[in-house]
Order: structure tokens, then C-alpha cells, then sequence
């Protein structure tokens, strides 16, 4: 019986394999929180300044989404889908699940930002004549955004920590690949290990930057003022 608890060939062996699947899931996470950024601001949008069945339209989607697990979501993309005539191949589908299951929660966050624009800043704009797609792109959404920045980076940590959950529909990310690499040595611990480190970094690396991020916004609001 093997009682060695660590081999180190091994790790060096698959990790190249681990940084190549790295990639997906670093893909996967960008194009799932951009996706979640614009719809985010869609939703908030919807929300504030739409006709009332728009409104509650967005409102129920948006409750929806926060309400159910985002497997739940990813499952119902990529198995359920295609039973009303729309198949959507694993990445994709991950990739739309993660992007609607954070643009609910981004969307709360946008809608805080612009409420706390001065209803004065729409009253000015208008008053020198801006229509109102300028107003909101010129005036009111650059004051809107820096202030919603971390918590916007927050849930691009939390984003990329819930891309494991894509390996049930067989993307092959980071977990799926350690998945399968465990599976063929029977060696699971370096994989599993080597990934949690891969999580942890780019986690903590990411919230270095936002910290940065939100004190150099803080830095130029002080200089403003």
C-alpha cells in the first residue's frame, strides 16, 4: 500500500495540465462577469426608469435568479433548454448561467450607486438641454460607478470561486481537469491541492487590486473636494 501522503513528480507532472485548464476557467470568469456587468445595468436600468410592467418584469427576473441556486440555473441552460429548441454547448452555457446569476446581484448593487446620484445632477443636465441617454451616460453614470467598485469586485471574487460548479456540465476547467487527473492515477490529493492553491492566489491577488482600486478612487474623490 502507498502511504506517501505527497508526491512531488506527480504534482510537477500534472501541473502544466492544471495551467493549461486554468485558462478556461480564467476565460470563463471574465466572460461571465462582463456579461454580468451589462446586464447588471440593464436590470438596474429596467428597474428605475422603465414602464411599470418593465419594471416588474426585471423585478421578478432579478428575484428569481437570487432565489434559485446558480446550479440549479446552469443545469436548466444547458439540459432543459434544449427541450424548447435552444441547445447551447457547455461553455456557453456556463458562461450565460454565471453572467445571469451575477447580473441579479450586480444590478442591486448599480441601482444603490445611482440612487445616490443627486436627483439635482438630472434636473441641471436637462436644464442645459442634454437628452436624457447623454445625462445618464456623461453625468450621472460616471458618478454612479467609482463609488460601486469594490463591491463590484467583490462579486467578481465570488464569480470566479463559483466556475467549479461549470465541471457538472463538463467544461473543462480547473476542477474538471483535477477530476479527471485523480481519476485516471487514483491520485487525488496533488490535483485538488494544486487547485485550491490556484483559487486561493488569484482570491487574494484580486482583492489586493480592489483595495487598491477603491483607495485610489477615494484618493482622487479627496482631491476633488
Amino acid at each position: 500500500m502507498n502511504t506517501q501522503i505527497w508526491d512531488w513528480a506527480y504534482a510537477w507532472e500534472i501541473l502544466p495540465i492544471l495551467a493549461e485548464a486554468s485558462v478556461v476557467t480564467l476565460q470563463a470568469t471574465l466572460m461571465g462577469f462582463v456579461l454580468a456587468l451589462v446586464l447588471g445595468l440593464v436590470f438596474a436600468v429596467g428597474r428605475m426608469a422603465g414602464p411599470a410592467w418593465l419594471r416588474l418584469a426585471v423585478a421578478g427576473v432579478v428575484e428569481f435568479v437570487r432565489s434559485t441556486p446558480l446550479l440549479i440555473q446552469i443545469f436548466f441552460l444547458y439540459y432543459v433548454m434544449p427541450e424548447f429548441g435552444l441547445t447551447i454547448d457547455a461553455m456557453p452555457a456556463g458562461v450565460l448561467a454565471l453572467g445571469l446569476h451575477y447580473g441579479a446581484y450586480c444590478s442591486e448593487v448599480y441601482r444603490a450607486g445611482l440612487e445616490n446620484v443627486p436627483k439635482g445632477q438630472w434636473e441641471a443636465s436637462l436644464a442645459l438641454n442634454l437628452s436624457p441617454f447623454t445625462t445618464f451616460k456623461d453625468v450621472i453614470l460616471p458618478q454612479a460607478i467609482p463609488p460601486i467598485v469594490p463591491a463590484l469586485g467583490n462579486y467578481l471574487v465570488a464569480l470566479f470561486k463559483e466556475t467549479p460548479l461549470l465541471s457538472v456540465i463538463a467544461v473543462l476547467e480547473l476542477m474538471q481537469t483535477a477530476k479527471i487527473l485523480g481519476s485516471e492515477s487514483f491520485q487525488y490529493t496533488e490535483p485538488i491541492t494544486l487547485v485550491g492553491l490556484f483559487f486561493l492566489v488569484f482570491s487574494l491577488v484580486s482583492a489586493a487590486l480592489i483595495r487598491r482600486v477603491e483607495q485610489r478612487l477615494k484618493q482622487r474623490a479627496g482631491r476633488r473636494t
